[in-house]
């Protein structure tokens, strides 16, 4: 029996999760936090590490287990009051649409499930801007825009926004929910995956740029943004965390001066895209590898988003890291990583 409530948390080995946890027990939380059998801690070590909290990372409760493994979720909300969702497969591989909907959709639908059926009262969610329809959308973007599938939206945004929909059902069911939809995340997680990869392919000299913008978030502004939605008395909404809207050659251009490297000088036009990616699929193939772009990620970057913060700043008076500070953060982690 536990004297007292704890936090459960899916997701822990990756960016936003272990962030999340670090967080958590800096506020001297009790936690528990789902990690797969094969998954690693470096990640999630090295967060701590880094903010000089190795102490911290050594109470936290790992239990091993999976999104769409029921036991272990039962055995890791136990005694739990408060449980947050970060586990999720970021992929645009068309080929990784069966993973994407086993994770993201039925594993969320799992989470939710357990934690109703559990003790849990309140749970927060990391969903994304991908469920927004910024694709449909005129203007700027905010958290009353809905999501109309577009032949722009990739088969991630998809997996998303319907995992974003069985946490909406488990609100109408009685629990309480909170959701934050992040922007681009940056962070120091695995620099050759996900949105952290940026830094990693800047520093190696990137020359191509695209007209697009979208948003870009300091991963510790979601991971305290989603703490202090938890522990507030809001709850059954969702808000937008985005430290500012960039097009994307200008959040090239000031990494690659972070780095001293050259600037990004190639624009790439609408056809230039479509050989681009399409190039890139034969090389893949051929080798045998992943591909670097997919059609997913090219018309991607070929679109203009823009997304408000008026609302999480009107409920909890959240501001957000300057973006600057930001990229010179993880530009010096990333250089300090590679010695």
């Amino acid at each position: 029996m536990y004297l007292c409530f704890m936090i459960f948390v899916t997701g822990g080995t990756g960016l936003v999760g272990s962030h999340v946890l670090l967080k958590l027990a800096k506020k001297g939380e009790n936690l528990k936090a789902l990690k797969r059998t094969n998954s690693s801690l470096e990640v999630c070590k090295n967060v701590f590490s880094f903010y000089n909290s190795d102490a911290l990372f050594d109470k936290i409760n790992w239990v091993e287990g999976d999104v769409n493994d029921i036991p272990s979720l039962t055995k890791g909300m136990q005694g739990c009051e408060k449980l947050i969702h970060c586990a999720a497969i970021v992929s645009f591989y068309a080929s990784d649409a069966d993973l994407l909907k086993k994770v993201n959709i039925e594993g969320t639908a799992n989470v939710m499930n357990v934690a109703l059926a559990s003790d849990v009262k309140k749970v927060g969610f990391v969903s994304s801007i991908a469920t927004l329809g910024r694709n449909s959308t005129l203007g700027m973007v905010d958290e009353e825009c809905q999501f109309k599938i577009t032949k722009l939206d990739s088969n991630y945004a998809l997996s998303k926004y319907y995992a974003e929909q069985e946490v909406w059902r488990a609100s109408n069911e009685g629990l309480d929910v909170v959701i934050v939809n992040p922007s681009v995340i940056l962070g120091p997680g695995d620099w050759k995956k996900g949105s952290s990869q940026i830094f990693q392919k800047i520093h190696s000299g990137l020359k191509f740029y695209t007209a697009g913008s979208t948003g870009y978030v300091d991963v510790v502004d979601v991971a305290n943004s989603l703490v202090a939605l938890l522990f507030s008395d809001v709850k059954n909404e969702r808000f937008i965390v985005n430290g500012a809207n960039l097009k994307y050659r200008d959040c090239f251009d000031r990494i690659a001066v972070t780095f001293n490297k050259p600037k990004a000088t190639i624009k790439v036009t609408p056809l230039l895209k479509e050989i681009a990616w399409r190039m890139e699929s034969v090389r893949s193939y051929i080798l045998g590898t992943k591909a670097l772009l997919t059609r997913e990620t090219a018309n991607s970057a070929m679109t203009n988003s823009s997304f408000s913060t008026a609302k999480i700043k009107e409920f909890i008076n959240f501001n957000f890291t300057d973006i600057d500070a930001t990229i010179k953060k993880y530009a010096d982690w990333f250089i300090k990583d590679l010695k």
